[in-house]
C-alpha cells in the first residue's frame, strides 16, 4: 500500500492558498480516480482506492501544517506502511511557480510541515515532490503562503500539478525511482 499525503491546512480561512497545494494536488488525484475522502482516522481525512493493481490512500492531514508528522506516524503505524511508500506532495517557496522537484530523500528545506515529518518519522528517507510557488518579496514569507492564489497564478500551478500526479501514478504503476533532484519546468 503506498500512501499519498497532501499537506496543508484544514478551514475555509486557507482555501485556495500557496500553503494548501498539496491538498489540491491530492484532491485533483482522488478526482481523478474517483475517491472519496470518506474516512477521518490517523489525524486525518482519508480516501482509499487504486492506482493500478496498487492500494493507495490518499492523505490530508487535520493536525495543521506544522504538526503534520503525527498525521504521517499514525498512517504509516495504522496500515503497516513502509516510508519509502510513502509520497508526500506540498509547496515549495524556494521553487519557481509552476517548477515540480521529486526527491526520494533529503532535508526539509525551508518547509516546517516536511521537517516535522522527518523529524516525527525520525528519517529523511521519505520520498516528496514540491511543486513551486515563488514567493512574493513585498510580502512578509507567512502571509504570502496563506494567501489565496489570484487566477495569474493559478495558471502556472496547474499544469504543474496535474504533472505532478502523472509523475506519481508513474512511480507507483510502473515502480520506477525517479532520479534523486528532478526538475521539471511547466509547458
Amino acid at each position: 500500500m503506498y500512501a499519498i499525503v497532501g499537506l496543508g491546512n484544514i478551514g475555509n480561512g486557507y482555501k485556495n492558498t500557496y500553503h494548501n497545494i498539496g491538498f489540491m494536488a491530492v484532491d485533483k488525484l482522488a478526482e481523478e480516480l474517483k475517491i472519496k475522502f470518506d474516512t477521518e482516522k490517523c489525524k486525518s481525512l482519508l480516501g482509499f482506492g487504486y492506482i493500478g493493481d496498487e492500494e493507495v490512500v490518499l492523505v490530508k492531514p487535520t493536525t495543521y501544517m506544522n504538526l503534520s508528522g503525527n498525521a504521517v506516524d499514525e498512517v504509516m503505524r495504522k496500515y503497516k506502511i513502509k516510508k519509502h511508500h510513502i509520497i508526500v506532495v506540498l509547496d515549495d517557496i524556494d521553487l519557481d511557480r509552476g517548477k515540480l522537484r521529486y526527491r526520494a530523500s533529503g532535508s526539509g528545506g525551508t518547509h516546517r510541515g516536511l521537517k516535522n515529518i522527518i523529524e516525527v518519522i525520525g528519517s529523511n528517507d521519505i520520498p516528496r515532490l514540491r511543486i513551486g510557488v515563488g514567493k512574493d518579496e513585498r510580502m512578509d514569507l507567512k502571509d504570502y503562503v496563506v494567501s489565496k492564489i489570484d487566477p495569474y497564478a493559478m495558471q502556472e500551478i496547474e499544469p504543474a500539478i496535474c504533472q505532478g500526479i502523472e509523475i506519481i501514478k508513474q512511480k507507483i504503476i510502473e515502480g520506477t525511482v525517479l532520479s534523486n533532484d528532478i526538475q521539471i519546468k511547466k509547458q
